[in-house]
């Protein structure tokens, strides 16, 4: 019998639990999990939404920072047929209250350490769900308490010799709604890029496909799962069936050298910050890299100066620089053996994707002629929950019939080769460890 490609994001991860059940797909920290039991305890948290009241298509928002306990949630609410929203560990309780508000999640998975600004975010509004609380069940606040279920109560009865549970669950099609993942936007409010299993997966491969990754691979995550490419690291290595480490921080770096070193990492994925403070460190001779096969940056294009230091410093290392939005997640990228020639560009557009450069009427520009670049492809996200209006102004009619184009409001050139090079966003946005935000805020 054929077996075809798993067309759900979370298929992915049992098919990689078949195949590999007992090799390390996850490491942070002390904790090593395998295949298997990351499959395991997704299926008995998927159980647990369920009997909450989870529904197909509900939300459930995952505010947590890097943790193992966010990994397990997301594929346990897709299981479970619901929409995952990832959100930053650091925000604020404004913050947080809009986007429940916005969203209207049935479940909050948090730490009991963010009581305090969950209470916040929920006191005065009209938001009803249920809370999943990671931590000491003590510390779940009393008020909270006629809506809370703990992570250690749900996990008590767990199994893990036991035959993996796949109880019937609400059953999903690839274009149903996989993700939320929140943006900031020109007007400075948070808004929900709205993201498909088919999206997912397709960015996803075709990410894959360039890098050139496989079951070997061991990547190395600092990017909070927030971030769409933090979030990706995830996805792709469970698709490809390789290791990821998962780390809370780039801000010590030291650290962050020793665990590429003892882990043999061979992909570790950057923003501009993270090389400038690399770029900055000394004594790096002391650190092991003989492993590291490639590093990626998203987020900002690199500056030249840093490419040079890069590839002094790591001569055997390929560095792909590429260009995305969180809108489509990724369209285009350099080829490593380029970048010598062409370091100030962003490459050419990423397997199934098509791009233009056009002008204010929409027509296609010459090679060297500035103007905004335009993504075509199942790469494409299908735009933003509950804004109609933004959406129906950032993707609009293409040349062909049901085509929706995303107009990005990213200035670029191409030249007479075709590479592409970023000038500037339309927008005030600006990166900050790895995060969308509005200079505003």
């Amino acid at each position: 019998m054929i077996e075809f490609d798993p067309t759900l994001v979370h298929e992915w991860l049992s098919r990689s639990a078949r195949r590999f059940p007992d090799k390390e797909a996850l490491i942070f920290g002390e904790e090593r999990w395998t295949y298997k039991n990351l499959e395991q305890h997704a299926w008995h948290l998927a159980a647990s939404l369920n009997k909450a009241g989870l529904k197909r298509q509900d939300r459930v928002v995952i505010f947590l920072d890097n943790c193992t306990e966010a990994v397990i949630s997301i594929y346990a609410i897709l299981k479970a047929g619901g929409i995952f929203v990832t959100l930053e560990g650091s925000l604020k309780a404004g913050k947080l209250k809009y986007i429940l508000q916005n969203c209207s999640p049935k479940v909050i998975i948090t730490h009991t350490k963010k009581a305090r600004i969950v209470n916040e975010a929920l006191k005065d509004s009209d938001i009803k769900c249920q809370i999943f609380w990671v931590g000491k069940q003590e510390k779940i606040p009393d008020d909270l308490a006629f809506c809370s279920f703990s992570w250690e109560n749900i996990f008590s009865t767990i199994n893990k010799n036991k035959r993996i549970n796949t109880s019937p669950l609400p059953r999903c099609i690839d274009v149903d709604l996989a993700a939320l993942i929140y943006t900031s936007g020109s007007t400075g409010q948070a808004k929900g890029v709205m993201t498909t299993h088919h999206n997912m997966i397709s960015a996803a491969r075709s990410i894959i496909q360039y890098l050139d990754n496989s079951e070997d691979d061991i990547v190395f995550n600092v990017l909070p799962l927030s971030f769409d490419y933090g979030l990706y690291q995830i996805i792709m290595t469970f698709m490809f069936g390789g290791t990821v480490v998962l780390f809370n921080s780039f801000l010590y770096m030291h650290q962050v050298l020793e665990i590429i070193t003892r882990e043999k990492v061979t992909g570790f994925p950057v923003v501009p910050t993270i090389v400038a403070m690399l770029l900055q460190m000394q004594n790096l001779k002391k650190y092991d890299f003989s492993k590291l096969k490639y590093i990626s940056n998203t987020a900002a294009a690199l500056p030249v100066e840093h490419i040079r230091k890069l590839q002094n410093l790591f001569p055997g290392i390929k560095i792909y620089s590429m260009y995305g939005l969180t809108e489509c997640k990724r369209v285009s990228f350099l080829p490593p053996q380029e970048l010598t020639k062409k370091p100030s560009s962003v490459g050419k557009a990423m397997n199934n994707c098509e791009v233009f450069v056009v002008d204010k009427e929409g027509n296609e520009v010459e090679a060297g002629q500035e103007g905004e670049l335009v993504i075509r492809g199942s790469n494409v996200m299908q735009g933003y929950w509950n804004d109609p209006v933004l959406t129906d102004e950032t993707y609009r009619q293409g040349s062909y019939p049901e085509d929706r184009m995303l107009h990005s409001g990213d200035y670029f050139k191409k030249d007479n080769e075709g590479f592409l090079y970023f000038f500037g966003r339309k927008d005030d946005i600006i990166k900050s460890r790895g995060e969308k935000v509005s200079a505003r805020e």
